[in-house]
């Protein structure tokens, strides 16, 4: 069976029910129909408490570079908290909300395979509780309000030149990429450069999902900057006095959603932004409600541990007060063949050789971890192709490098495929052998933080900045933003800026084209190599299978 014709099989608990195995009360619940819910404000503060004083064990799921073979790290994620109920620890998975890009693109959704998933699919995969879409139309009312300002008479002087705030939209549609807007006469408004980006690399998206309250996130939407006025000073979002307008359309967005996995266990599914283009984690309620419900919680961080992983250690924990026990690094023998050369069509094919040259990927990553101070265990992510032999031989390389390697069988088996998995886990968070601390220090210049990053984790000989990143570097720390943590964006297809680097490359020149300030969401964003916020439909687009009948009956989603 697909991984859809799976889940509709699935027969659900009402998620009132699911809620009270973590002791959240349907008082406490703001149902979307009998399977999803929001959180209460008043239970997210009791949760948010409680979390603080008592938080439960959390272990961060990262992987190896992607490749079109696929490793499956939501997958196991969900695989793994219901591994660990199935050993009897209260566990918890807190994951991101699927974009409509990716699911209509190539990448498909985010709710796991086979009988490692989480349920109602196709709700969670296409609008959910409409929280992208709420983002996206918070996102675009600051572009209305700032274009209409210029309109009616720009009292705040911005030079339309300067205005960097983009308008989104939660598709893959590339002709958006850079527009012109306001044509068609005076009344039209002010002709101007535009550009979009995709919801979920917006700068709401990251403010929505940092923000524990709703003053913190009025706070953060006054200090976003949306450009600068003609002596050059800079305009924030505050200044238009309309901050209140967007907050009110992101009441109920900040409120974590409940789901449920296949095997009736809890998951909190909330925020959704990109780990290539964005900071790639989900929201700091979703993971604190987690914390304070789940002895043992289950999180992931978007694409490999060069991106995903060191956004959520660098940036989310350092602003959440977030301490992970342990982390768990998702790799599959087919996408380390691929590392070593093979062709997808021969994957299927056993070959050690490739296997070991495709082993350097995952040995930076693991090396790459240790750098945090906290341990990690490789999850083998199994395939029916995969033979007794290359599976011995992962598990020798990775003790080598001294981690422990787990075959985990979650898409076949569920919960019970990964109780070896959810073991090691335990052990190795019970061992106490966490030290996190994040890669760089705060007081470091924005240059020295983006050198760090590029040399220690990317392997990079060193950092070319395009003379335009260099000024407006300097001009942030100017400005007093230069104590921000940075979000770099980069291809997700290489530990490197080039996407044909595949493996484990070093000892190139990492180069930063862009920079951009996002105050709000408190860091800074390097673009490196041909990065887009925008991305594009492939040549067949995951579109062309999907459909739904007369009953409501969706196919074809992924």
């Amino acid at each position: 069976m697909t991984d859809i014709e799976i889940a509709q099989k699935n027969i659900m608990e009402p998620i009132t029910k699911v809620a009270s195995k973590i002791g959240i009360s349907e008082d406490s619940l703001e149902l979307y129909g009998p399977y999803k819910a929001k959180i209460t404000f008043a239970e997210l503060k009791t949760l948010q408490d409680k979390a603080e004083k008592n938080p439960g064990k959390l272990i961060l799921v990262t992987a190896v570079t992607p490749t079109p073979a696929g490793e499956g790290k939501s997958t196991v994620s969900i695989g793994l908290a219901d591994g660990l109920n199935k050993i009897g620890k209260k566990t918890v998975v807190a994951l991101r909300e699927p974009s409509l890009g990716p699911c209509f693109g190539v990448k498909g959704g985010a709710c796991g395979g086979g009988y490692a998933q989480i349920v109602p699919m196709e709700d969670i995969n296409l609008h959910f509780t409409g929280d992208i879409h709420a983002i996206s139309i918070a996102n675009n009312l600051i572009a209305a309000l700032i274009d209409n300002h210029l309109q009616q008479g720009n009292a705040l002087n911005i030079d339309s030149r300067t205005i960097s705030w983009k308008r989104c939209v939660d598709l893959n549609d590339r002709a958006l990429r850079n527009i012109i807007i306001g044509l068609g006469g005076r009344m039209q408004g002010v002709p101007r450069e535009d550009h979009f980006t995709i919801a979920v690399a917006s700068e709401i998206m990251a403010i929505v999902c940092l923000s524990k309250t709703i003053s913190e996130l009025k706070e953060r939407i006054d200090r976003i900057v949306i450009g600068q006025n003609y002596n050059k000073e800079d305009i924030t979002f505050g200044q238009l006095k309309c901050t209140g307008a967007i907050a009110a359309l992101l009441k109920d967005v900040i409120k974590p959603n409940l789901v449920q996995t296949l095997e009736k266990n809890p998951a909190f599914v909330h925020g959704g932004p990109f780990a290539n283009i964005a900071h790639g984690c989900n929201s700091v309620n979703a993971t604190l409600c987690s914390l304070a419900t789940g002895d043992y919680v289950v999180t992931e961080a978007g694409f490999a541990a060069d991106l995903g992983a060191e956004k959520f250690l660098d940036i989310k924990c350092r602003s959440a007060g977030l301490k992970p026990s342990a982390v768990v690094i998702v790799a599959t023998i087919r996408a380390l063949k691929m590392h070593g050369g093979v062709a997808k069509t021969d994957l299927s094919t056993p070959n050690c050789q490739a296997l070991e040259k495709g082993f350097e990927n995952l040995k930076v990553h693991i090396e790459n971890i240790a750098k945090f101070g906290l341990p990690a265990i490789v999850a083998i992510n199994k395939f029916i192709t995969d033979t007794d032999e290359e599976i011995a031989l992962i598990e020798k390389l990775c003790e080598s490098v001294g981690a422990k390697a787990i075959l985990s069988e979650g898409w076949g088996k569920g919960g019970e495929g990964t109780k070896n998995l959810a073991n090691a886990v335990v052990e190795i968070v019970e061992s106490g052998k966490a030290n996190y601390h994040p890669l760089y220090e705060l007081d470091l210049p924005l240059t020295e933080k983006i050198k760090k990053i590029a040399k220690e984790i990317y392997r990079a000989k060193d950092v070319e900045f395009d003379s335009v990143a260099l000024k407006k570097l300097k001009a942030f720390e100017e400005k007093g933003y230069g104590k921000l943590p940075v979000c770099v964006a980069k291809t997700q297809n290489s530990i490197s800026h080039d996407p044909k680097l595949t493996g484990a490359p070093k000892d190139y020149i990492f180069p930063v084209r862009d920079v951009q300030l996002y105050a709000g969401a408190g860091f800074v964003v390097a673009l490196a190599g041909d990065i887009m916020t925008m991305p594009g439909l492939p040549k067949a687009p995951a579109a062309l299978e999907i459909d739904v009948d007369d009953n409501g009956v969706i196919s074809g989603l992924f």
